[in-house]
């Protein structure tokens, strides 16, 4: 099989340090930071605009790798699952998705809301969700 290679196209700042300080899911979250967009991938920032709502990828570069089973929302009293049927960031290839809502946009910076990730964790693709979306 091929190798994947993946190129970060920018990082995430915020006040989350420690998984601990961490919530389990975007949408439990009230944090706020900014990404910042490397400069060689500003043009692909255009269209993104305060109030958007935009899914992001990023790569868990902190985390274990080696973990195949894991208990539900680290609550040790369910019984351990495959990592595949969880939201853990433990996994072979540990990607997180997050819905975060734009805040504002200056220059290479996005402001966002909902951050559930660890300051300094690299991003990988960034989605517009309107676009993404179905229009009927």
């Amino acid at each position: 099989m091929t190798a994947i290679t993946l190129q970060p196209i920018g990082i995430l700042h915020c006040d989350l340090k420690n998984r601990a300080q961490t919530p389990k899911n975007y949408d439990e979250s009230e944090h706020s930071g900014t990404i910042e967009i490397f400069p060689e991938f500003l043009d692909g920032l255009k269209g993104i605009r305060k109030g958007d709502t935009i899914v992001v990828l990023f790569w868990l570069d902190r985390a274990d790798r080696t973990i195949l089973r894991v208990h539900p929302r680290g609550d040790t009293t369910k019984p351990k699952r495959g990592v595949f049927s969880t939201r853990s960031p433990v996994r072979p290839n540990p990607i997180a998705v997050s819905e975060l809502l734009v805040e504002e946009v200056k220059d290479n910076i996005l402001s966002v809301r909902n951050i559930d990730i660890l300051d300094s964790t690299p991003v990988i693709d960034i989605k517009n969700k309107i676009h993404a979306e179905v229009k009927k």
